[in-house]
């Protein structure tokens, strides 16, 4: 029984992993690109999920066609703060441009609450609700199905980013934005793909999360394992989004089944401050060298 309660539980934590990890890259993708900390990303996911709401419940669209408007929406709204907010703060102090993130997460939360109040919402069911079985332990469908869909999406951006031209541009601006200027790619709308992406990303996030736990205006709360997440594995590191989301979703599962819920984020959180002490530039992140 303990064997088989263990296993249940890390399955769990995988499916937990995997949307860590999804939200993860987005922020990654961002980081990269632009080196700003997008504090924001839990709001972009929780936008899209009120999207994607929004549409195929308020208007009844259909599940895919609600699904593509939040990720468009979403995009869109990512390339027109980066248009409209982080690009004039371009050379200012990295501080500042933090606090920008920082207002644009409160920002979202308004206009969420504005709109749709602070009440939570349950999304329309789109996901099959037969049990799943691993071996002989249970898994919850939606967190099953939602794990498979964040692996999926997780190898599409990548895939993108390798192989089409916009995603050879971004990892050229991301290794050294005189050179990507020098070669004739145009970094400010790097800068706009970068942050259109991430917006894509975070909102296909925001929707699994939301068919698993339903919606509301405290689900960037998300954002803050995310965040653990990223400096874990490194902020400019997909390896180590990836991982890393797979990592603390595990531990997480772990101390919240064998010590308590609250135990939860005292362990991530203790596990953050052992990962800086010994490397402050994350587990797979790029060690910056200064020359004097």
């Amino acid at each position: 029984m303990d064997g088989l309660f263990f296993l249940e539980v890390t399955l769990a934590g995988l499916g937990s992993g995997g949307l860590y990890a999804l939200a993860a890259l987005a922020f990654v993708i961002v980081y990269k690109a632009t080196r700003v900390v997008n504090i924001a990303i839990g709001e972009f996911l929780m936008l899209g999920a009120y999207v994607f709401y929004a549409f195929a419940a308020g208007m009844a669209w259909p599940i895919w066609l609600a699904i593509a408007g939040a990720v468009g929406v979403s995009a869109a709204l990512g390339a027109l703060v980066e248009r409209l907010t982080i690009r004039p703060m371009l050379g200012e102090s990295p501080i500042s441009v933090f606090m920008i993130t920082v207002g644009l997460a409160s920002i979202l939360v308004g206009v969420v609450e504005l709109i749709w109040t602070a009440d939570q919402r349950r999304l329309p069911e789109f996901m099959p609700r037969a049990p799943v079985m691993v071996g002989e332990a249970f898994v919850a469908p939606k967190v099953f199905y939602g794990f498979w869909v964040a692996v999926a999406l997780a190898l599409l951006v990548l895939a993108v980013f390798r192989y089409w031209r916009g995603g050879v541009a971004l990892r050229a601006t991301a290794s050294d934005q005189g050179a990507a200027y020098a070669m004739g790619i145009n970094v400010p709308r790097v800068f706009s793909l970068s942050w259109a992406a991430a917006g894509a990303i975070a909102a296909v996030s925001g929707v699994i999360v939301g068919a698993i736990g339903g919606i509301s205006s405290s689900m960037g709360v998300f954002g803050l394992s995310v965040l653990v997440v990223v400096i874990v594995g490194g902020l400019d590191s997909v390896a180590g989004a990836l991982l890393g989301g797979v990592f603390i979703g595990l531990l997480e599962a772990w101390a919240g089944a064998y010590l308590g819920g609250e135990y939860k984020l005292l362990a991530t959180f203790v596990v953050l401050v052992a990962v800086l002490m010994v490397r402050p530039y994350g587990l797979f992140g790029t060690r910056e060298i200064e020359r004097l």
